[in-house]
């Protein structure tokens, strides 16, 4: 089987893989989904989903830091991995030890639905990767069909992924593509880093007219609201809004239904602020 990943490292398997390991929570995700849990002998201690289904497979470090030793020893057919939740250091050392990496690196949601497919392939699951793809490609059809006049009048947005310091996201990545459908504008989108470090002064001084605050991967809360609205201008400071970070920054199997769940919750946000 050859195959080329998306950063078009070519892949040559003898077979199709019977022990796979992920570094990647939503690719971990998605494997379940495909019916793949008896190859998957190997995952992150971030791979938290499905919850019962994860728990009894072996965890070999974090994304950034993953044991290569305790990989390597579960003798894997296939390494999936994220060109930016794992660290390239760490993928190199995996092929130098004749270990086979599948690296993904979505940065929209039609390429998140292009890496879905080309995992399902990789892993002979194509027929479950195509239907995930389609029931995905109808769901977005459907909410930006849904968005009306929405579509026009984009409210910009500051949505940090971490705070101390804070950390946003430009329009080179899924989270940006995932607020472009939903109908709104990210306020760092013409960043010259794909994850700059910011103030929230300069934040402000961008006109943001939502902040969203994720639960991932900074674990935003509700004390993270209140502490931040007096720091806001008055009308800011009623729309500030937590949101799920798995919706908004995991692809695969999440967006199937993280999408239209995100979609609902702010169209409600917007409708109520208007």
């Amino acid at each position: 089987m050859q195959t080329v990943d998306d950063l078009g490292f070519k892949l040559d398997l003898p077979a199709q893989p019977r022990r796979i390991v992920s570094l990647v929570p939503s690719w971990t995700e998605t494997l379940f989904a495909f019916g793949a849990a008896d190859e998957i002998v190997g995952i992150t201690r971030f791979c938290v989903e499905p919850a019962e289904a994860v728990a009894a497979v072996p965890k070999i470090g974090g994304t950034k830091n993953p044991d290569i030793k305790a990989i390597v020893d579960q003798r894997p057919d296939l390494v999936i991995a994220n060109a930016e939740e794992n660290r390239r250091e760490d993928i190199e050392r995996l092929r130098a030890d004749g270990v086979a990496v599948f690296t993904t690196f979505p940065r929209t949601v039609a390429s998140a639905v292009e890496s879905i497919l080309k995992l399902g392939s990789v892993v002979g699951r194509p027929a479950e990767a195509g239907a995930m793809a389609r029931e995905i490609v109808k769901s977005v059809s459907e909410i930006e069909t849904g968005l009306g006049a929405w579509s026009k009048l984009r409210f910009r947005v500051f949505c940090p992924v971490w705070k101390n310091p804070w950390i946003a996201f430009n329009g080179d990545t899924y989270a940006h593509d995932v607020l472009r459908m939903l109908g709104f504008n990210n306020i760092y989108a013409t960043a010259g880093e794909r994850y700059p470090r910011v103030t929230l002064d300069e934040a402000l001084e961008l006109r943001p007219d939502y902040v969203l605050l994720p639960n991932e991967p900074y674990e935003f809360d509700a004390k993270d609201v209140e502490e931040l609205k007096p720091l806001l201008p008055p009308a800011l400071s009623r729309r500030v809004v937590l949101i799920n970070g798995r919706d908004l920054h995991w692809y695969g199997a999440r967006m199937v239904d993280g999408l239209k769940t995100l979609s609902a919750l702010l169209s409600r946000v917007r409708a109520a602020t208007v």
